[in-house]
């Protein structure tokens, strides 16, 4: 039994006229707001918590992050009773199809959505277990024992050359004419550990605010507004989102 302290937060920065960005916190979808909720995990059999940062021309991207965290709320209420591990991995996989092939065929019927598509970072819980989900270059850190670790990969061009900058090339999405998206996808119950501090975030906050300050804002308790606006004071070039949750 866990209880679950969350705050998150989504922005649109500086210079972007609109947000493309989409957290799923829980309960609540949050875009160009702020929102705070805590949980008891004994009181769930399942919930989703996830991030999406959009990408295309003219709004498309607000679209498709909204759908795909959408349908992904949906789907993680609606799969049955009971599924294995392997079963649920085959299960996320399908839907991953599914919804990389929605959007692909929204945006080739509709002009002002052409080529939209979103990353996806998220964690679930289905069946008392715990699960870890990326696509995409959005990330998920933990902070445990004071130590910030990245936990995801970045699916960047950057990553694939083995260098450290990031950059806003990437090479796997959800939509965005991408034929073969996949999921990095890990079950991870047993290091769920009371005391640790989950943070999900868009590349706004990462391009923007170096490791080692996002490491110290954390440490000293800063909420995903708090990081949002770090993000915002140190230029805000893009949209920024947060996620912050702590196990208690």
């Amino acid at each position: 039994m866990s209880r679950i302290v969350l705050t998150s937060a989504s922005r649109v920065g500086c210079i972007r006229s609109n947000n493309e960005d989409m957290v799923l916190a829980y309960d609540k979808f949050v875009r160009s707001d702020a929102y705070r909720t805590e949980f008891m995990t004994e009181n769930n059999e399942r919930f989703v918590i996830a991030l999406a940062d959009g990408m295309g021309g003219h709004r498309a991207g607000e679209v498709a992050s909204e759908q795909t965290l959408d349908s992904l709320k949906f789907f993680i209420n609606d799969i049955p009773r009971g599924l294995s591990i392997g079963e649920f991995d085959e299960t996320m996989l399908e839907w991953l199809e599914y919804i990389n092939t929605t959007i692909n065929r929204r945006g080739n019927s509709d002009p002002s959505l052409h080529e939209m598509g979103t990353t996806l970072v998220g964690v679930i819980y289905y069946g008392g277990k715990y699960f870890w989900f990326n696509c995409g270059d959005s990330r998920l850190y933990r902070l445990r024992d004071g130590k910030l670790v990245q936990l995801s990969t970045d699916h960047s061009l950057s990553n694939a050359n083995g260098e450290k900058k990031h950059s806003n090339i990437i090479t796997n999405c959800i939509g965005a004419g991408c034929k073969n998206s996949y999921l990095d996808l890990y079950e991870f119950t047993a290091d769920f550990l009371s005391g640790d501090t989950y943070m999900l975030c868009s590349d706004g906050l990462n391009d923007m605010v170096d490791h080692e300050d996002i490491e110290k804002l954390m440490n000293e308790g800063a909420t995903a507004n708090a990081l949002c606006e770090a993000a915002i004071e140190a230029g805000g070039f893009d949209n920024v989102s947060v996620c912050v949750f702590h196990v208690e």
